[in-house]
Order: structure tokens, then sequence, then C-alpha cells
């Protein structure tokens, strides 16, 4: 994956989480909640998934900057 997709992936995880944590904060019963915090904790290890996807492919493109130039 090429990084802009992976920024369009981040945005859309971010957003999901914090749909999920506004449903979690009306959801009026227990089950209700409960299901949400399923779905919730997807989204989050989701989230972290493409934050570590993004920041491993920053400290790749850090690491190239200083690697040294083929002269053939």
């Amino acid at each position: 994956m090429y990084l802009p997709a992976l920024a369009r992936d981040l945005y859309k995880s971010q957003k999901e989480v914090e749909n999920l944590e506004h449903q979690l904060l009306e959801a009026e019963n227990v089950q209700k909640q409960e299901q949400i915090k399923d779905q919730l904790r997807q989204a989050k290890a989701e989230l972290e998934q493409i934050q570590k996807v993004m920041e491993g492919r920053k400290e790749h493109s850090r690491a190239s900057l200083y690697k040294p130039k083929s002269l053939f």
C-alpha cells in the first residue's frame, strides 16, 4: 500500500472509532453497550495496526535518505 491510501484508511479508522465511542455513550441497554464495545475494540485494533504500518513507512523513508547511493 502506498502512503495516500494508508492516510485515507487511517482517517476512516479514526472516524469509525469516534463514531463507535459516541454510540457507546448513547447506548441505552447493557447488551447494546457490549456489542458496541466489541466493535470498538476491533476498530481500535485496526486503527493501531494502520498507525504502525504508517510509522514503519515513515521510518523506512527516513532511512533511505541516509542510505549511500550506488555509483554504478
